[in-house]
């Protein structure tokens, strides 16, 4: 099923590849981008990732067979209050934000009893480059997607849904908004804490110059999702802070339980605790599709 028009709310590295990914898939006829930067809307254009630009939601909507958001989840109230009044009854509205409960919460409160066009999203496709100028049509070929889908939400269009992301190369799976935002806390959320804190904190010290001289490839993969946006990441810390700091608090307990084995210079525990975690790490990666294939 192709789309006429597509208008893309964030046109940065999610929206930006998934404009780019429905344009290789021959899925859509128009795409307009809207956001709150003139520049990255330009760079968009340049890009071909988007067909025009607007600043006008009204404008932006008329005709629109679906509207992505794609921004930063403590953007989503103004975003869905501007958009509400210029919505048709035949548009659909998805999102791409990395904790569903909030956005859901504000979805209702802002499109009322049109909530049942919105169908909450999540690619987990990101990478610690921003902008539309690290988008790439290919960024969500084999990765998953998550929709959590409303009560109110008619299947054909949560169907529709996931038979665009489908056409992006996406694996669709669906949960509700709060186990999507407790399992994210875990394997997401509680990650980007650590790298960001380890970097800072190794960033205040005196010695900061003489520790990043000598950090290499270990540093650097740990710590890699650090390069992320700061504003993106800041507002799902929040959003999702319940569960998150129910992850934190279960990750300073086994920081402790290390500590005391290290203090102990207890060599078997150290020995049983790393075998354990390189095991069920290992297990893990042969579920993940091979680079390239």
């Amino acid at each position: 099923m192709k789309l006429g028009k597509v208008v893309i709310c964030g046109v940065g590295l999610i929206g930006g590849s998934f404009a780019l990914a429905l344009k290789a898939a021959g899925r859509v006829g128009e795409i307009i981008g809207i956001g709150r930067r003139a520049s990255s809307l330009q760079e968009a254009l340049a890009l071909g990732a988007i067909d025009c630009s607007s600043s006008d939601w009204a404008e932006a909507l008329r005709g629109a067979d679906l509207v992505f958001l794609a921004v930063p989840v403590g953007q989503m109230r103004g975003v869905m209050q501007a958009m509400a009044p210029h919505l048709a009854a035949g548009t659909l509205v998805t999102d791409a934000g990395s904790t569903k409960s909030d956005v859901v919460a504000v979805a209702r409160e802002a499109l009322g009893e049109r909530i049942s066009c919105f169908i909450p999203g999540h690619p987990i496709a990101g990478a610690e480059k921003s902008g539309v100028g690290a988008a790439r049509a290919d960024l969500f070929q084999d990765k998953r997607v998550v929709l959590t889908p409303l009560e109110e939400n008619p299947a054909a269009a949560v169907a529709r849904i996931e038979n665009i992301w489908q056409a992006c190369g996406a694996e669709v799976s669906c949960l509700t908004a709060e186990a999507h935002d407790q399992i994210f806390a875990a394997v997401s959320h509680l990650p980007h804490l650590l790298a960001f804190a380890l970097v800072h904190e190794f960033s205040q010290r005196p010695d900061a110059d003489q520790l990043f001289g000598f950090a290499a490839g270990g540093f650097r993969d740990f710590t890699r999702i650090a390069s992320s946006h700061p504003e993106m990441w800041r507002d799902i810390c929040l959003a999702n802070r319940p569960a998150l700091l129910g992850e934190l608090d279960a990750y300073m307990a086994e920081l402790m339980r290390t500590r005391v084995l290290l203090a102990g210079a207890d060599a078997a525990g150290l020995h049983a605790m790393f075998d354990a975690a390189r095991t069920r790490r290992d297990e893990w990666l042969k579920t993940l599709p091979v680079v390239g294939e």
